[in-house]
């Protein structure tokens, strides 16, 4: 999927992840955002419109050739943001609904150069690890280490406050990981803090986190879209549907079915715990489920789709096609013949 569009425009329940990340700063009263991205991702985001809700947008770019990493882009944005006031930096590919008050709030009681906003997870090893004093400060900050080492299970959020002075910091020109050079110095030197929140944290590097995410968000915000339907076509909410799909009879949506823009289904198909991006059109008597279906796909009339599989944009499963649990298709690729569960990938 990320083949084709960056992680911030994965859609949930139809809208980007970055206009979630939009409305969230807008509600909290944030006015202006800088990106800091590739040339080819800002081509993207605005290819896709993606509203702003309000917020001033300007870009930071990485060299082409050249990655900065986490700290080394902060770093290039010193320009946009000044040295006026703390700012607050967001992981680009993470949903979480931090109060970003009570962050900043921590942040200025504490008089930190850093304050991290911390989650608690089942595995910590696939994220940085704090180990959290009773009076907010962080002992100890590690990036992705094995579970038997890692201090706490508390994991930075993807949402951190930093004060200006973080950029004298940072060296300049070079690749900078602010989670391996920057945190572990500023909580050895007693200027880094944490503040831990409760609420919906989701990060969705995986496809299964990214269902997840889509199945908590349906039960929430269902749209306000209504498909056209034939006869007879059930749909079992929870269920959302974008502009101008259409449905044909004697099909069954859902429960937990994502449908995106100008999506055509035919008649007698069953579609359930998955997400169909927009542009896709899913043939007679075929049938989806617990998968991501990307953008413009063609499926056939009697094809099955079973959990875990991810179908990539602009894909041809022709008629009759069996995909088995967990295969994934390359975006553009045609698939002619049922792809056996030892065949992984296509």
């Amino acid at each position: 999927m990320s083949c084709t569009r960056p992680k911030i425009l994965f859609p949930i329940v139809n809208k980007p992840l970055l206009q979630w990340t939009f409305e969230r700063l807008a509600a909290n009263n944030f006015t202006d955002v800088v990106l800091a991205v590739f040339h080819q991702t800002e081509m993207y985001i605005k290819q896709h419109r993606v509203p702003r809700c309000g917020v001033h947008v300007a870009y930071s770019h990485d060299p082409f050739n050249k990655p900065l990493g986490t700290g080394g882009s902060i770093k290039k944005t010193e320009k946009h943001i000044g040295h006026d006031a703390p700012f607050i930096v967001l992981n680009g590919d993470i949903f979480a609904d931090v109060n970003y008050r009570e962050l900043f709030k921590v942040h200025k009681e504490k008089k930190a150069l850093a304050t991290i906003a911390l989650h608690s997870v089942e595995d910590p090893s696939r994220y940085g690890v704090a180990d959290l004093a009773k009076d907010k400060s962080i002992k100890k900050f590690i990036e992705k280490p094995p579970c038997e080492s890692a201090p706490s299970h508390l994991i930075n959020a993807g949402a951190y406050v930093l004060s200006p002075g973080i950029f004298d910091i940072i060296p300049e020109g070079r690749a900078v990981s602010i989670e391996r050079e920057v945190f572990p110095k500023l909580a050895d030197e007693g200027t880094l803090y944490g503040h831990v929140f409760e609420g919906l944290w989701m990060d969705i590097g995986k496809p299964e986190d990214y269902l997840a995410i889509n199945r908590k968000m349906l039960e929430a915000h269902t749209g306000k879209h209504k498909p056209k339907t034939g006869k007879n076509v059930q749909i079992k909410k929870p269920v959302a549907f974008d502009k101008k799909v259409s449905i044909g009879q004697n099909s069954a949506i859902g429960p937990y079915a994502v449908l995106g823009r100008n999506v055509i289904v035919g008649n007698n198909v069953h579609i359930q715990n998955s997400l169909i991006l927009p542009g896709t059109v899913i043939s007679d008597s075929s049938s989806v489920e617990g998968a991501i279906i990307g953008e413009g796909v063609t499926i056939g009339a009697d094809v099955r789709i079973a959990e875990g599989c991810i179908i990539g944009d602009h894909a041809r499963i022709k008629d009759g096609v069996s995909l088995a649990e967990g295969v994934s298709v390359c975006p553009a690729n045609q698939v002619s013949k049922s792809v056996l569960a030892s065949d992984r990938k296509c």
